[in-house]
């Protein structure tokens, strides 16, 4: 199962929910996002990022997501969420996603958001702090060069 995630550093198990599902009998649209908000926030915990906010004040803010649908799901399942960061700019990353179903052996949805650095302090854009930035590098150099997705 976790093969399908080859290339994503950060894994996040999420069990489906039964009140997940909606009126068509499949995991609603709009819980693809909480799922991904947890595997983002599990890779933010893996670099200290919320810790160093209460130090520094400069945080990540959500600038953009998306959600790519390819085999619904239905409970009960277990989802392994793959993350990873795929561009690091001076001010934001881009981070992608797979969720593969355990049940169905298959990854049933892609997605990416772009993250914002934010000073809480100044409420303004803020750059990438040096010691995030090592952090991520170090985190993504524990897979392979070769980056699996299944089509």
């Amino acid at each position: 199962m976790k093969d399908l995630l080859k290339g994503y550093p950060v894994i996040t198990e999420i069990p489906v929910a039964w009140g997940e599902m909606d009126a068509l009998n499949h995991v609603n649209n709009v819980v693809y996002f909480r799922y991904l908000e947890t595997a983002r926030i599990e890779y933010f915990r893996e670099v200290a990022l919320m810790e160093e906010i209460q130090h520094t004040g400069i945080g990540p803010v959500l600038g953009e997501t998306s959600c790519r649908y390819k085999l619904p799901v239905t409970y009960p399942d277990t989802l392994y969420v793959g993350s990873r960061v795929s561009e690091l700019k001076e001010d934001r990353f881009t981070m992608e996603y797979e969720i593969v179903s355990k049940k169905l052996g298959a990854v049933t949805t892609s997605g990416k958001a772009k993250v914002v650095m934010f000073n809480f302090k100044t409420n303004q854009k803020a750059n990438l702090l040096p010691s995030l930035v090592e952090a991520i590098e170090s985190i993504e150099s524990r897979v392979s060069a070769e980056q699996v997705t299944v089509e």
